[in-house]
C-alpha cells in the first residue's frame, strides 16, 4: 500500500508536467493540470502528516515530527490511565461479569470429555512432568529430603506416642497387640526348644544329669511357659496380661508427662535420623516416589483416567443444570475479579506502562504502525484524490469569475 500511494503521487507529478507542456493545445487540459497540481499538494501534505507521526520526514529533525517515538513515555502513561479508568474499575468489571454465566461456561467445558477431561488431565500432567524433568534430580531430591527431615525433627514424638498408646488402651485396641505379642513369644519358645533344653542341661549339676532329672526339669520349664502364655490368651484377668496393661499405661503416662522420658525419646529420634541407614532408606523412598510420579504423569490417560473423567463430567453437568450452584459460582467469580481489579488494577496497568516504556523508539513505531496498517496509506491516497478534486473545483471557480 505504501508503494501504491507513492506511485500515485509520482503519477500526479508526471501528469502535471505533461499537462503544463500541452496546456496551450486545448483549454480543457487546464483542468487536468489543476487536478494534478492540487493532487500533488494533497499527496505530499498527507505523506508529510503520516510520516511525521512515526519518524522525521526525509530524516530532517523538523519540530513536531516523529511524534510517537518522541512521546512514547507519555503515550504509555496515557494508555495505562485509559485502561485503568475504562476497563479495570470495579464497576466495569462487575457489570461485565454480571452478564456472563461463568459457571455454565465452565460446566460445558468440563462436561465435554474431549476438552474438559483431556485438557485438564494432560495440562496438569504436563506441568508436573515439566517441573520434575527441568529441575536437577539431585538438587530436587535434596530439597525434598531436607524438608522431610526437618519436619521429622520438629515433631515432638514422645507426647504423640503417649497419646496414641493412651487412646488405644481407652478403646481396647491394645488387647490385639498384647495377644499378638504373647503368640509370638510362644512361637519363639517353640522354635527354640532344643536351645532352651541345652541351656538347662549345661547349667544343671552332675547329680541332675546323672539321674536324668535335668530333662524333666527342662520339660517342666517349657510346659510351665506354654501354660502361662496360653492362660494369658484365654483368661481376661490373667496377672501377666494385667501386668502388661499396667506397663503400657505407665509408658503412655511417662511419654506425655515425664521430662526424662521425653528427652530420652527425643535423643533416640535424633540418633535414628542421623543414622546412615535412615539416610539410605530416605534416598530409596525419594527415588521410588519420583520414578512412580514420572511414570504417572508421562501416562496421564491411564493414571488419571476413569474416575477422574467421570468426576469432571459430573461437576460439569451440575454447573450446567443447578441454578443455585451457578448463582454461587458466578457470585464468587464476580467478587474475585472485582477484588483483583481493586487490589491489582494499578499494578496491571503499570505493567503495561513500564513495558511500553522499556521498548525502544523503533519498536514502538513499528508496532503501532503495523497495528494501524493499510489505513495509513489510504490516508495518502485519499489526500491525493481529494486534493485533485479540490484543484478542479478551484480552477472551475477561477474560470467562472
Amino acid at each position: 500500500m505504501r508503494l501504491i500511494a507513492t506511485c500515485l503521487l509520482v503519477l500526479m507529478a508526471a501528469l502535471f508536467l505533461a499537462a503544463r507542456q500541452f496546456e496551450p493545445v486545448h483549454p480543457a487540459i487546464g483542468f487536468v493540470r489543476a487536478f494534478a497540481e492540487a493532487a500533488m499538494v494533497g499527496g505530499l501534505a498527507d505523506w508529510f502528516a503520516v510520516t511525521a507521526l512515526f519518524r522525521h520526514p526525509l530524516g530532517i529533525p523538523i519540530p513536531h515530527t516523529a511524534i510517537i517515538p518522541e512521546n512514547k513515555d507519555r503515550i504509555a502513561d496515557t494508555m495505562a490511565a485509559f485502561l485503568q479508568s475504562n476497563f479495570l474499575t470495579p464497576q466495569v468489571v462487575a457489570r461485565r461479569m454480571g452478564a456472563v454465566n461463568a459457571a455454565a461456561a465452565a460446566g460445558a467445558f468440563l462436561a465435554d470429555p474431549r476438552t474438559g477431561e483431556s485438557r485438564l488431565r494432560d495440562g496438569a500432567a504436563g506441568l508436573i512432568a515439566d517441573i520434575l524433568e527441568s529441575l536437577d534430580p539431585e538438587e530436587l531430591g535434596g530439597l525434598a529430603k531436607g524438608a522431610f527431615r526437618r519436619q521429622l525433627e520438629k515433631i515432638d514424638l514422645a507426647p504423640l506416642l503417649g497419646n496414641l498408646i493412651g487412646a488405644a488402651i481407652a478403646d481396647g485396641r491394645h488387647m490385639a497387640v498384647i495377644e499378638s505379642v504373647v503368640r509370638k513369644a510362644a512361637e519363639t519358645i517353640e522354635a527354640n526348644e532344643p536351645l532352651i533344653k541345652t541351656m538347662i542341661h549345661e547349667r544343671a549339676n552332675t547329680i541332675l544329669r546323672w539321674t536324668g532329672l535335668d530333662e524333666k526339669l527342662a520339660n517342666a520349664v517349657l510346659d510351665g511357659l506354654y501354660k502361662m502364655l496360653a492362660e494369658t490368651l484365654v483368661v481376661p484377668d490373667h496377672p501377666l496380661r494385667r501386668k502388661i496393661e499396667e506397663g503400657l499405661e505407665t509408658l503412655a503416662h511417662d511419654l506425655v508427662h515425664d521430662d526424662a522420658m521425653r528427652d530420652k525419646v527425643e535423643r533416640m529420634k535424633l540418633e535414628v535420623l542421623a543414622n546412615p541407614a535412615f539416610a539410605r532408606w530416605l534416598d530409596g523412598l525419594w527415588e521410588r516416589g519420583r520414578t512412580r510420579l514420572l511414570h504417572l504423569v508421562r501416562n496421564p490417560q491411564g493414571a488419571l483416567g476413569g474416575g477422574f473423567g467421570a468426576s469432571l463430567a459430573e461437576l460439569g453437568l451440575a454447573l450446567q443444570r443447578d441454578v443455585r450452584l451457578q448463582r454461587v459460582v458466578n457470585r464468587f467469580a464476580r467478587r474475585t475479579l472485582v477484588g483483583v481489579s481493586t487490589r491489582y488494577g494499578a499494578q496491571i496497568v503499570r505493567l503495561v506502562s513500564e513495558t511500553v516504556k522499556r521498548w525502544d523508539a523503533r519498536t514502538v513505531t513499528d508496532r503501532i504502525e503495523g497495528a494501524v496498517g493499510r489505513d495509513l496509506q489510504f490516508i495518502r491516497i485519499n489526500g491525493t484524490l481529494v486534493g485533485g478534486l479540490v484543484g478542479l473545483l478551484l480552477h472551475a471557480l477561477d474560470l467562472a469569475l
